[in-house]
C-alpha cells in the first residue's frame, strides 16, 4: 500500500486537476471497486452527479475528495488505493486502461476525466459522512501524521512510553502516528541509528524528537522526487513514477554496504514483512536479564 509521500503526491495532483470541478456523471465498471459503498455501484454513481469536488484531503495514507453543493453536507469520497489502485487524470479520447474500474466525467469544457484503475482490485472508492474535522467518518480514529502542523511530538512520546512496544511496531501503529509504512520506518530508523526491536520504553524525549525529525526528513525527501515506485503500480495522476527508490539507504539493500560504515546490510523477517538494518550502526537491544 502506498505510504504518506505517495498518497500526498496523488493528492496534490488531484488538487490541481480535479478540485472545484462539478461531476457530470460517474460510471462504475467493476462492482468490487465500490464494495465498501454498501448501497452499490448505481447508488454511488447517482449520488455523485451534479456535485462539485472540493479540495482533496489526506491524513496519513488515506485520501478523500469532499463533495460540495446543494443537499451534500459533510460527505466525501474516500479512496482506498490498496496495492495497485491508481487515480489518473486522462483525456476523454485516451483508450480505456485494461483495469479501469470507475470513470468520473465533469461538466466543464476541460478535456479530462478522472479514472480509477486497479489491477488487483484490492482498492476502491466509497462515499461517507464526514466528522466535524472534515474526515470521512470511517477513518476518524486515525492519528495525525508527522507532516500535520497539529501533530503533537510530546504527546506522541508519552504514548510511546505507555505503549511498551518496540519502536518499529509503534511507527506502523496508525492509532499513534499515521502515514508511516514499512519502507519509511526502515529508512527513518537507519537515519536514527535505532534497531527496529528497540523498546519504546527506553526512548527519551530528545531521542523521540530526533526520530520524528528523521521520519519527517525522509518523507519530505521522498515527496521531492515523487515518492517511491518499485514497479508500474504506483504512479501519480499523470501516470508518472516516483524516484525515491534510488535514494533508499536501508530498505531493499540486503548485502549491500551500509552508506555510513560499509558493513553489509541485513534483512530479517518481521510481522509478515522484512526489516532492513545495519548490524553495526543499529545495534540490537540487550536481552532483558
Amino acid at each position: 500500500m502506498p505510504e504518506l509521500p505517495e498518497v500526498e503526491v496523488v493528492r496534490r495532483g488531484l488538487e490541481r486537476w480535479v478540485a472545484h470541478r462539478t461531476v457530470a456523471e460517474a460510471e462504475v465498471l467493476h462492482p468490487r471497486a465500490v464494495r465498501r459503498h454498501l448501497a452499490g455501484g448505481e447508488d454511488f454513481a447517482r449520488r455523485l452527479g451534479g456535485h462539485r469536488i472540493g479540495v482533496p484531503g489526506r491524513r496519513g495514507k488515506y485520501l478523500w475528495l469532499p463533495l460540495e453543493g446543494t443537499g451534500v453536507t459533510g460527505q466525501a469520497i474516500l479512496a482506498h488505493l490498496g496495492m495497485s489502485g491508481q487515480l489518473l487524470v486522462q483525456p476523454h479520447s485516451a483508450p480505456d486502461e485494461k483495469h479501469l474500474r470507475i470513470r468520473i466525467r465533469f461538466t466543464d469544457a476541460l478535456d479530462t476525466e478522472l479514472r480509477f484503475v486497479d489491477q488487483r482490485t484490492f482498492g476502491g472508492l466509497s462515499l461517507h459522512e464526514t466528522t466535524p474535522e472534515g474526515l470521512p467518518d470511517v477513518i476518524g480514529h486515525i492519528a495525525r501524521d508527522p507532516l500535520d502542523p497539529l501533530f503533537d511530538d510530546d504527546a506522541f512520546h508519552r504514548a510511546l512510553r505507555r505503549r511498551r512496544s518496540t519502536v518499529k511496531r509503534a511507527l506502523l501503529d496508525q492509532s499513534l502516528i499515521s502515514g508511516v509504512g514499512n519502507i519509511y520506518a526502515d529508512e527513518a530508523l537507519w537515519r536514527s541509528r535505532l534497531h527496529y526491536e528497540r523498546p519504546t520504553s527506553t526512548l527519551t524525549g530528545p531521542r523521540t524528537r530526533e526520530l520524528l525529525g528523521h521520519v519527517r526528513d525522509v518523507m519530505n525527501d521522498a515527496l521531492a522526487v515523487g515518492g517511491t515506485s518499485f514497479d508500474s503500480l504506483y504512479v501519480d495522476v499523470n501516470g508518472e513514477s516516483g524516484y525515491f527508490d534510488r535514494s533508499l539507504d536501508a530498505y531493499g539493500r540486503e548485502g549491500e554496504p551500509c552508506r555510513r560504515c560499509g558493513t553489509p546490510m541485513r534483512r530479517r523477517p518481521w510481522m509478515n514483512r522484512s526489516s532492513y538494518f545495519c548490524p553495526r550502526c543499529q545495534r540490537p537491544p540487550r536481552a532483558a536479564s
